[in-house]
């Protein structure tokens, strides 16, 4: 078997060994404390980013769709052929025609501005998760004829409508009568409400049968578009640009189609989620590299100490590249503990974080992400090894650089001038 380095159980030795310097073990600790509580925090930050990232995908593709095709003037005539041609693609799972217009919602003394979506209720469950965020009721409770409605909660609450109530959707397009131009009305009845836990959706939509929004708006045959959902929601960018390719290049009588993904639709939403991911990876580096740093100041104390310690050792015949691994080896070793007591918190932190901060709020009764501001009002996490991977990888590399220049001090001191005194 082979004997373990010298270097390596020196260094080993320095590491643990009580100083006459407290100054220099006291440094050595916050190093290593520096070091793990900046590791632990860019794991539970870039966790939370990711849990943000995929909870804010998961509740936009909850309504939303990974591709939409839609014609001019928010009018698509042939929207079968188009449904039937998109089903054929191989990466296409299902389609859903849709008709999508404002409106304004009114029930006793309140009235709000809303997004009507007409929808399929049968074809609609096939391309969003919709169904899932369903307080009350359910799609199929929307039946053509009947004038059925559903609301996201915050909606219903707002204008204090109720399950079977009587809500009066007004649509902006006016028609012509005898006394001037007046709004179209109709009488919808509440069947359902959902919550999809983004406020934008829960407050401002409403969904009704897709026939029903035909004869309010007037749209006859026609609808808004087609929404398409895929087996892989990230081949969507790659698709839509394929199909439109396709689609715009077929003998078509009804204009241009236009292609849309969900990374279009909602950029500004994951854009910013990856550049806050981003900068915070980098802010919180800094402080795990003037942590790692810190690691010099140890070093230099350090070779001070050790001063007659190199100079015997050298007479002995270690060689200079041999005293400055002993020294790299101290330093990595702080660097190395930091950061695996660093990851193992980090992880135990981003594992637990949706536990821990309902905790936090209950017990000082504070609510981090109020509802009515911020789309997502709980904290995720979402833990990507790979994110881990890295924190450690540069953490490590960070801890190993610090200790390049204090070793290479330590190798060229001269025995002969560290004794002379001793």
């Amino acid at each position: 078997m082979k004997s373990i380095p010298y270097e390596l159980f020196v260094g080993w030795r320095y590491t643990r060994a009580k100083r006459k310097n407290h100054f220099i073990s006291f440094i050595s600790l916050t190093s290593m404390i520096g070091i793990a509580l900046g590791v632990a925090a860019l794991i539970v930050v870039l966790s939370v980013m990711n849990g943000f990232q995929k909870e804010l995908r998961t509740r936009i593709l909850g309504v939303a769709s990974h591709l939409e095709i839609t014609g001019a003037n928010n009018q698509l005539a042939d929207w079968r052929r188009v449904a039937e041609f998109s089903i054929k693609q191989p990466h296409v799972l299902a389609s859903a025609p849709y008709i999508t217009a404002q409106g304004m919602l009114s029930y006793g003394q309140g009235v709000q501005g809303a997004i009507i979506r007409g929808v399929e209720p049968g074809a609609e469950d096939k391309v969003a998760d919709l169904g899932r965020h369903m307080k009350v009721g359910g799609l199929s409770d929307l039946r053509a004829g009947e004038f059925g409605i559903i609301l996201g909660a915050d909606l219903a609450y707002a204008l204090g409508a109720q399950i079977g109530d009587k809500v009066v959707v007004m649509a902006p397009q006016g028609q012509f009568t005898p006394t001037g131009v007046v709004p179209r009305l109709k009488q919808f009845t509440l069947v359902g409400l959902f919550q999809i836990g983004m406020y934008e959706y829960d407050a401002g939509l409403a969904l009704i049968h897709m026939d029903d929004a035909a004869k309010l708006y007037r749209m006859g045959e026609n609808v808004s578009g087609v929404r398409l959902k895929l087996k892989d929601l990230f081949d969507a960018p790659t698709i839509a640009a394929l199909m439109s390719e396709q689609l715009n290049h077929a003998p078509n009588p009804y204009g241009n189609y236009y292609v849309t993904d969900w990374t279009q639709q909602h950029a500004n939403f994951f854009r910013a989620v990856q550049m806050e991911k981003r900068v915070m990876f980098i802010i919180l580096t800094l402080i795990v590299a003037v942590a790692a740093f810190n690691i010099v100041s140890t070093l230099v104390m350090a070779v001070t100490d050790k001063r007659a310690d190199i100079a015997i050792m050298r007479t002995f015949g270690a060689s200079p590249s041999s005293i400055m691994k002993i020294f790299m080896v101290q330093g990595a070793l702080i660097g190395i503990i930091g950061t695996v007591l660093g990851a193992f918190f980090g992880i135990l932190i981003a594992l637990n974080i949706e536990t821990i901060i309902p905790f936090i709020e209950r017990l000082f009764q504070v609510q981090f992400l109020a509802k009515d501001v911020y789309y997502i009002s709980d904290l995720p996490s979402d833990l990507v090894w790979s994110d881990v991977i890295t924190i450690v990888s540069v953490s490590f590399v960070l801890s190993l650089l610090a200790t390049i220049y204090p070793s290479y001090k330590a190798s060229k001191i001269n025995p002969a001038e560290a004794l002379r005194y001793e």
